[in-house]
């Protein structure tokens, strides 16, 4: 079996078909972009006319109302549903249980204006902390810990293979992490963990699949061969490609 190969520069070596295929980017981008600006409108509709409990007009009533397609309603809800505003009745319809997001916001980010600069400013945090928080549990992680991120590896992968939203899952594989470094004061910092993540996904709609999940590999294979360097490098590796997709985002947004 080939190695694969860290370096702190983020730059890979391995099999070719473990490359992203970025030929999509700036398509997808433009999509994640459209999606955003309606769920933004989304929120304050919900916000400004709606109480828990009721029932929101059809899919195509909504594509109409906010000047925009079907499938971008589909994807919004799925973001909001995520969120805890609202809830997918299959058969039925989809209905509003609050008006005011119900995941936790323990850093009181969620009157942010600008989700991007959110986001990047989160990721820049990330950068500082999880790197040397993955080094210290590959040194201090219990057998049980390392089947633990295991599973949530591995089940992370299987939703976004799915199209399921895995966003859950994501920040269960991050904070196993954290616990598996033993230090209760890094446990304490969970939250930044948790909040950064759910503003990326609701931010990028959950795109750059094929990096997740193979940088999700990397982290846990270090992790699991007690490989400290090789732990901080991956997590690097990860939150690079990350923070380098909203760069791009914020650098869209300001093109006319």
């Amino acid at each position: 079996m080939q190695e694969e190969v860290f370096d702190t520069g983020a730059h890979f070596h391995g099999n070719a078909d473990e490359v992203p295929d970025m030929t999509d980017e700036y398509a997808k981008m433009n999509r994640t972009l459209r999606s955003a600006h309606v769920e933004d409108q989304m929120l304050d509709y919900l916000l400004r006319n709606c109480k828990p409990g009721d029932k929101l007009p059809s899919e195509f009533s909504l594509a109409e109302q906010f000047h925009t397609s079907r499938s971008t309603i589909r994807e919004v809800m799925k973001s909001l549903a995520a969120q805890g505003l609202v809830e997918i009745r299959h058969g039925s319809g989809t209905y509003v249980i609050s008006t005011s997001a119900s995941a936790p916001d323990p850093l009181h980010l969620s009157g942010h204006k600008d989700k991007y600069r959110l986001a990047l400013e989160l990721f820049d945090v990330r950068l500082m902390l999880e790197p040397e928080i993955s080094a210290m549990a590959a040194e201090l992680r219990s057998d049980r810990q390392a089947a633990e991120l295991r599973r949530y590896c591995d089940e992370t992968e299987a939703l976004y293979l799915q199209g399921d939203d895995h966003t859950d899952k994501d920040i269960e594989f991050h904070t196993c992490i954290a616990r598996c470094s033993g230090n209760t004061v890094v446990q304490a910092l969970i939250p930044v963990i948790q909040s950064a993540i759910s503003t990326f996904c609701n931010v990028t709609q959950r795109k750059l699949m094929n990096e997740t999940i193979q940088t999700h590999r990397w982290i846990t294979n270090a992790i699991e061969n007690k490989d400290p360097i090789g732990a901080r490098c991956a997590m690097t590796a990860h939150l690079a490609f990350n923070r380098d997709m909203i760069q791009k985002m914020i650098r869209a947004r300001k093109e006319p």
